[in-house]
């Protein structure tokens, strides 16, 4: 498989992250832990039974227990953190801030070997900074994003991190997602009977927000990312991301689930510009590669 093959495949994650914001919006009042279950649950029986058709299974006894160990950390604590801040704050404000995600992509994998860093992305960085910087400013009524904007920061964090963090594993089948996903269905079940109250969906729509969300943003896109972060070009990855909030803004204000108000609309132009910025930027860098 190609660099550019496996790139283009990393990025259907990218499409498929554009509903995360609305299908999670979709299954209130199901509480974040039991929404990890589920979700997973259903992510991690579609990656057995793609590693069931394609005989991958003998590629999982190879792999090292702290590798399990650390795709699962990664997916269970973004998800947690993610649908907690979309439970506490206006799912678009905090969908924004998450999705600083790929800049942090972007930034950090320049800590990686054979990959640097040049003035686009630093620019490109700047004012997608800038466009976070309006969300989180106090507005008429004050800050409105509490806690569920830190959490939605946190989710940034951990998902930046895994990602550029997993490049370090290259050498580890991507089958082993489905183990990360199963693992993490697992580990929420007890978190929520213990730290929460079990509500489910009050209508069938809740329901076919959950089943979305298990074989799409939570499930195949994981499939298709890890091929991407893998095996692809990481920076225009990290950069290419940036459409990400800018279609789930998109789809959350024709949902009637955000108020297409300037300064929203504004933030995630300049969060979708600066992703243009450390395209181009990752773009020239491969281009003097090539020459």
């Amino acid at each position: 498989m190609t660099r550019r093959t496996s790139t283009s495949i990393g990025f259907v994650a990218v499409l498929l992250w554009a509903l995360l914001a609305l299908f999670t919006v979709g299954t209130a009042p199901v509480p974040p832990f039991l929404l990890n279950a589920l979700t997973f649950a259903l992510g991690g029986a579609l990656g057995v039974s793609w590693v069931t058709a394609t005989g991958g299974w003998h590629k999982l006894h190879a792999v090292p227990l702290r590798v399990y160990l650390f795709g699962t950390i990664g997916l269970f604590g973004y998800h947690a953190l993610y649908f907690s801040a979309l439970r506490l704050a206006p799912p678009a404000e905090a969908s924004l801030i998450a999705y600083l995600w790929p800049l942090l992509i972007v930034l950090f994998s320049g800590l990686l070997p054979g990959e640097r860093l040049g003035p686009l992305h630093i620019l490109g960085a700047c004012i997608a900074f800038s466009g976070a910087a309006l969300i989180v400013a106090p507005g008429p009524d004050g800050f409105t994003g509490g806690i569920g904007l830190i959490l939605a920061g946190l989710c940034a964090l951990t998902w930046s991190g895994y990602s550029v963090l997993s490049r370090r594993l290259g050498a580890i089948p991507t089958e082993s997602v489905a183990v990360f996903c199963l693992a993490t269905a697992v580990l929420s079940l007890p978190a929520h009977l213990i730290f929460e109250t079990t509500y489910w969906p009050a209508a069938p729509a809740g329901w076919l927000a959950i089943v979305g969300l298990g074989l799409g943003p939570v499930g195949l896109a994981f499939y298709v990312w890890d091929i991407g972060m893998k095996n692809g070009d990481i920076q225009l990855l990290g950069a290419s991301s940036y459409a990400a909030p800018l279609f789930s803004t998109l789809i959350l204000i024709v949902a009637g689930l955000a108020d297409p108000r300037p300064s929203l609309l504004l933030a995630a132009a300049l969060i979708a510009g600066g992703a243009g910025l450390a395209a181009l930027g990752s773009a020239r860098a491969q281009r003097r590669l090539i020459k």
